[in-house]
């Protein structure tokens, strides 16, 4: 079965392959001729997963899925969040992006350790966090919706060669002391959030189309 997946990004592409395995041929919106930026202007994961989705429907009226996934930090409100990929700044990287939430996350702990040495007492700053994926799968001209949560903690430094994104960073609960990108690939897509939810889709399209 051949779906239309929004994304220009080899490490999800991949990772997306290997999950749905055999019977599904993944292309990418270049492949068909749309070279232009999808735009994702929602204010959710999951409006900027639908948008990407419809967009590419509109566009080529083929079956087609798009995710959006975003890294929520308890200790700085929740985002990045939809900020995600671009958390530093537009055209900024994502070495950049992991170094502000590395820097904001520095700050809150040094105002703690500040107020403690005044006799003052703060909350502790949580370094607890969570991958969330939304996947947006239009088949047939209907829409069907997917999510993966993955739990963990922001690393005090980047380790690891693996991945892609955020994963040197982030350590899921169930590999502590190890970032994603410490990981091995097979390792990573049996937790991830991604995978996740490319399972469900998977399970889903087996069933019923």
């Amino acid at each position: 079965m051949k779906i239309v997946f929004a994304t220009g990004n080899k490490g999800k592409l991949r990772e997306a392959s290997e999950i749905l395995g055999e019977g599904f041929e993944l292309v990418t919106p270049a492949e068909i001729g749309i070279t232009e930026d999808i735009p994702e202007t929602g204010n959710t994961l999951r409006a900027n997963s639908l948008q990407k989705a419809q967009y590419l429907f509109d566009k080529c009226g083929c079956d087609c899925f798009a995710d959006d996934t975003g890294l929520e930090v308890d200790s700085l409100g929740g985002a990045p969040g939809v900020y995600t990929a671009r958390y530093a700044g537009e055209g900024k990287d994502f070495n950049a992006n992991m170094d502000k939430v590395l820097y904001e996350l520095k700050v809150l702990e040094s105002e703690v350790h500040t107020a403690a040495a005044m006799g003052l007492k703060m909350k502790k700053v949580s370094r607890r966090a969570r991958f969330k994926s939304v996947i947006t799968l239009i088949i047939n001209g209907e829409k069907h919706f997917f999510e993966g949560t993955l739990e963990g903690t922001i690393a005090y430094e980047k380790s690891g060669n693996g991945g892609f994104g955020y994963d040197p960073i982030f350590i899921a609960d169930e590999y502590p002391g190890q970032t994603l990108a410490d990981i091995t690939e097979e390792q990573k897509n049996e937790i991830s959030h991604r995978g996740k939810a490319l399972r469900a889709m998977a399970q889903w399209l087996k069933t019923n189309a």
